[in-house]
């Protein structure tokens, strides 16, 4: 059975089960659509702002010890040069599916890809850790199509040459099957190409950073939206993400002074700015200012702090999740004969968003997934994706490497692993004394707690409370079982239409780490 065959099969099932794939970009990012589960994370101040004596522990996600698990190809293939997740991850059925950027010279020859493409290449694996790499039979490459890389067609024949941050979106409820697929993907074409032309704003440049998207039935063969940029008429604009959040599509990505600059107008270095689009096809021209590091904002700045390329980004229906690139400029001009960018380094930082626009650090600076050690595969500049998977007990995230010198040793894709949900936890300040936090109010049929370190010594008290913070009689209960999914079993149904919120109580001398509450409807 041919891919395509396979892909219908998978989709049929699905409908038949009636199941919604809830799926990420995070990250190259398919990223989930809407979804009918709500999670307050441990380290979100906004739905879980009310705290007493409660610190928040990030956690650095385990790097895999087989790392990297996925390798560029042998000479002649697409991905000789380097495999770089600056695309997706995700899981349909099961069966995980990742979308990377490939570069098929060893060389990088005057700061850029060879003809100013890197294609989009494909691979899949059962367990997320060890990958195939099929033959598509699509595009033809070095003679012949026994490759992975994924057709894209449009024209102008620029905008079809991904050669920066792909993003993969899948949809399973779009009315228009040749639609359900969707990505945002880094193309510098020619000026000239460009209909719709520029704005003032920046200096002219020969190849210019255009947003562009395309639709697909499989995930494998691309049709570009339209026959211009997203970003047509506007500024360059370096995409990183794709994403659906309530009634928009959202795409976040990196730009940087002329282009952009601070709120008071002084210039800035790399930021994160969001377009939106009611449909898929018109996109905005006006911009949101996403995120910039603490640094980046104050004043003076401080120094060679930046943030790199967006966010890798995982949509969890009611919050917006994902990892930056915690950029920092090298401390010496780079030696005679090297990149510009010689000495960069870049660690992976969480962030959070609960409107799907604005972005910020729970703890900044804090590395949930750092580069290695000196001489570990991984030891100069990490890149994030749109790579998040739950899988068991276990949150599963890609990532890739960087050699910020110019050279394309080690550039290749590993995979660092949590607890399921596991980026975070509250627990208590003060042991002597008790900790308790007050969600935001919601509507749910039922509710989970992540958690760990109960005994039955040391019961976490759970509360229902209305939404002037009064008990509601009947809906308290103790438990102590740890999980990262524990059903709390209440005596009596949650009021139906009515918004309530949860009062969580850990006591003096509790071990108890939560980590995130779920609400389903």
């Amino acid at each position: 059975m041919n891919h395509f065959n396979k892909l219908v099969a998978w989709e049929a099932d699905f409908i038949v089960a009636g199941m919604k794939l809830i799926l990420c970009f995070l990250g190259g990012l398919a990223l989930q659509l809407q979804a009918a589960e709500q999670v307050f994370f441990a380290f979100d101040d906004h739905n879980i702002a009310w705290q007493h004596n409660l610190k928040l522990t990030l956690e650095a996600a385990q790097k895999h010890p087989g790392n990297p698990v996925l390798s560029n190809g042998p000479a002649g293939a697409p991905d000789h040069g380097h495999a770089v997740l600056y695309g997706t991850v995700i899981k349909q059925g099961d069966t995980f599916r990742m979308w990377y950027l490939g570069m098929h010279e060893a060389a990088v020859v005057k700061g850029q890809a060879p003809g100013w493409w890197r294609p989009m290449c494909y691979a899949e694996s059962k367990d997320g850790i060890a990958w195939t790499k099929p033959e598509l039979g699509l595009v033809e490459f070095n003679g012949s199509t026994k490759n992975n890389i994924c057709r894209i067609e449009g024209a102008p024949y620029s905008m079809t040459r991904v050669n920066d941050f792909l993003s993969v979106l899948y949809e399973p409820d779009e009315p228009d099957a040749s639609k359900r697929y969707k990505c945002a993907y880094i193309a510098h074409m020619p000026i000239e190409d460009v209909k719709g032309g520029r704005s003032k704003i920046g200096p002219n440049e020969k190849r210019w950073g255009a947003f562009v998207t395309a639709t697909s039935a499989d995930g494998l063969s691309w049709k570009c939206v339209g026959d211009r940029p997203a970003n047509a008429g506007g500024e360059r604009f370096e995409v990183s993400s794709l994403y659906r959040f309530g009634d928009f599509y959202y795409a976040t990505g990196q730009l940087l002074s002329p282009w952009s600059w601070r709120p008071d107008g002084r210039e800035i270095g790399r930021d994160m700015l969001a377009y939106r689009s009611p449909d898929f096809v018109t996109w905005s021209k006006a911009k949101a200012f996403s995120y910039a590091r603490p640094g980046q904002l104050s004043d003076p700045p401080v120094k060679g702090q930046q943030m790199h390329m967006g966010a890798g980004l995982w949509n969890r229906g009611n919050v917006m999740v994902g990892l930056h690139g915690m950029w920092q400029d090298a401390e010496q001009p780079p030696p005679k004969g090297k990149s510009w960018n010689y000495g960069v380094r870049v660690d992976l930082g969480l962030m959070i968003s609960n409107d799907g626009v604005h972005y910020r650090e729970p703890v900044p600076g804090f590395k949930i997934i750092p580069r290695g050690k000196e001489g570990e595969w991984d030891d100069i500049a990490i890149l994030q994706g749109h790579a998040f998977v739950n899988e068991g007990d276990k949150t599963m995230i890609w990532y890739s490497h960087w050699n910020t010198g110019g050279e394309l040793e080690h550039m290749d894709i590993g995979l660092a692993t949590l607890r399921r949900d596991g980026f975070g936890s509250l627990s208590r300040k003060v042991s002597e004394e008790e900790g308790h936090f007050i969600t935001s109010p919601f509507t749910a049929k039922e509710i989970a707690i992540n958690v760990d370190g109960l005994t039955v010594e040391t019961p976490l008290t759970v509360q229902l409370l209305d939404h002037l913070d009064h008990p509601l009689d009947g809906y308290e209960i103790k438990f102590s079982t740890n999980g990262v999914r524990v059903p709390l079993n209440l005596t009596k149904p949650l009021p139906a239409g009515k918004k309530t919120a949860l009062r969580v109580n850990i006591p003096a001398g509790s071990a108890a780490k939560v980590y995130a509450i779920y609400l389903n409807d």
